[in-house]
């Protein structure tokens, strides 16, 4: 059974596909995607990875931030703790969490817990439309920007360069939470 947000995120994938007026191949297409797992992303009968959702959110031109956001069908200039969505990632157990009241707005807020042994990737396409800034609450987090390693401990924050595919790794037993601020390039 899949839960409320997921089944939130199924219909915004769907919204968002439709106000492009894109069929599923033109999403795949776009995204990377295959139009199987996009349809049952659609019908709600599978969660996506976020790796997965983040390759339609650049698609799409949004943040995950923002895209969650409109999933919930948050509105506003303040989001309290107890509203703040968090969606899950069903293959890594990856918790995003936004932190920011009005995604979409000059920047956005997003905390992440990465459990021991995760990792998350996303494609180059996210960070050609983002810049975003990394920094460390707790644990180490290793971030592959291309072919660029860093090793992030507490309190480190790194700002991303150029466009180019991120991993973000735990390689320790312990988790690892970071924020994530994003803002659109110009």
């Amino acid at each position: 059974m899949l839960d409320d947000l997921t089944n939130k995120v199924a219909g915004r994938v769907r919204i968002e596909r439709e106000a492009r007026n894109w069929s599923l191949a033109d999403t795949a297409e776009h995204s990377g995607v295959s139009k199987a797992m996009i349809s049952k992303i659609e019908r709600g009968e599978s969660s996506p990875t976020t790796m997965v959702l983040g390759r339609l959110c650049a698609a799409f031109g949004l943040t995950l931030s923002a895209f969650l956001t409109r999933a919930e069908g948050h509105a506003g200039r303040l989001i309290r703790a107890s509203e703040q969505p968090s969606w899950t990632d069903p293959e890594t157990g990856c918790v995003r969490t936004l932190i920011s009241p009005s995604a979409g707005g000059p920047i956005e807020i997003l905390a992440v817990d990465l459990p021991a042994g995760a990792e998350a990737m996303f494609p180059a396409s996210i960070y050609s439309v983002f810049h975003q800034i990394v920094w460390v609450l707790a644990g180490q987090l290793t971030l592959v920007e291309g072919k660029t390693h860093h090793l992030l401990d507490l309190g480190d924050c790194l700002e991303l360069g150029p466009p180019a595919q991120c991993t973000f790794r735990n390689d320790t037993g312990e988790p690892c939470r970071y924020l994530v601020a994003a803002s659109r390039r110009d």
